[in-house]
């Protein structure tokens, strides 16, 4: 079982904030004491914040697997706020460490299908452009995003892995497109094609 992180790249960086030693070594200190035997981690970034009242620590772990574990926490206090992300990222961990050792399924061999892209003509662009005479709002941001299929506890899993609000998956048993999100109350929603 591995005890701690060896030789683990971790990049401490600050927001509005110049990093001390001190800070530098506290949060080192704390990422590499991570006891933990699954999942290993590649790479770990430590992201510190101070704002007027505020003071955020956000940390990422890249782990093996293709799992990324985020997690942030605010708190008066740098260090207090470092200690409850770490606290954070170890329960985590667990869970997912305790999810994967409860469910022990057989993996599909397909691959993942691709949609064909289309391409319109160059009429049908401009009779787009004239019918629109107000202006429509655009994306200001734009996020590649893997789509892999997913068993619902496992898309649960990694939502409870990372602090995004939905998840667009694949659904391994019925094949078909899927999306859970997190609901108001704390549970989750499921969204999945049906008959209108």
């Amino acid at each position: 079982m591995q005890t701690t992180n060896t030789n683990l790249p971790i990049t401490v960086t600050g927001r509005h904030v110049s990093i001390t030693e001190a800070m530098r070594d506290h949060a080192l200190k704390k990422v590499q004491g991570l006891h933990l035997d699954y999942p290993k981690i590649i790479e770990a970034k430590v992201i510190l914040d101070v704002q007027k009242n505020r003071q955020i620590a956000e940390i990422i772990l890249f782990c093996a697997n293709h799992i990324t574990i985020e997690a942030d926490s605010e708190t008066g206090d740098i260090y207090s706020a470092i200690d409850e992300t770490i606290s954070k990222i170890a329960r985590r961990m667990r869970k997912h460490k305790t999810r994967l050792l409860k469910s022990h399924r057989p993996r599909r061999q397909d691959s993942i299908r691709h949609l064909e892209e289309q391409v319109f003509s160059a009429e049908f662009s401009e009779t787009a452009e004239n019918s629109e005479a107000e202006v429509e709002p655009y994306i200001v941001h734009k996020e590649n995003y893997r789509m892999r299929p997913l068993y619902t506890d496992e898309a649960i899993m990694e939502m409870e892995l990372s602090e995004r609000s939905f998840i667009v998956f694949q659904n391994a048993k019925t094949d078909q497109l899927a999306v859970l999100f997190r609901r108001r109350d704390g549970d989750y929603g499921l969204i999945e094609p049906g008959e209108a």
